[in-house]
């Protein structure tokens, strides 16, 4: 039986970094970081460091709570 070798992912960004708050009221930038489904979408595709991947995924289930941001995206 063969195995398949893996493929390597490309990594589609190279590292950024943020320079505006991170909080839960910045929506503008929150919604950067959320896909078409509404999901979060990983560091790996963004491009940011952990700490700050931490901090996006905090502040975008606070503004889900407090309803400044949908769960998911409505169909039209």
């Amino acid at each position: 039986m063969k195995y398949k070798r893996l493929k390597k992912f490309r990594f589609l960004k190279k590292k950024q970094f943020i320079k505006s708050p991170i909080n839960y009221k910045n929506i503008i930038l929150l919604r950067k970081y959320i896909s078409t489904e509404g999901k979060i979408i990983p560091k790996r595709i963004t491009g940011i460091n952990t700490k700050q991947q931490r901090q996006v995924s905090k502040a975008i289930k606070q503004a889900r709570i407090i309803s400044f941001l949908p769960f998911v995206r409505l169909l039209k």
